[in-house]
């Protein structure tokens, strides 16, 4: 066994979201290529899960959306 790495992870580009079960503190964080495919997957998961936007990533930051 060796030492963890220090250095964070690059995330990919696109859109990122996260999804938990109601009343739950963990969650899934699920990344888009395009923000049509996010609102897809926001409609799909709504009724049943709690949904939080994260944002998009450009080029190794990150953008809010609205």
């Amino acid at each position: 066994m060796g030492t963890p790495s220090t250095k964070l992870k690059n995330l990919r580009d696109g859109f990122y979201l996260e999804i938990r079960n109601r009343n739950s503190k963990i969650g899934v964080k699920i990344r888009r290529d395009s923000k049509d495919q996010l609102l897809r997957t926001i409609e799909m998961y709504k009724k049943s899960k709690d949904i939080i936007v994260l944002g998009k990533i450009e080029n190794g930051k990150m953008i809010t959306i609205q």
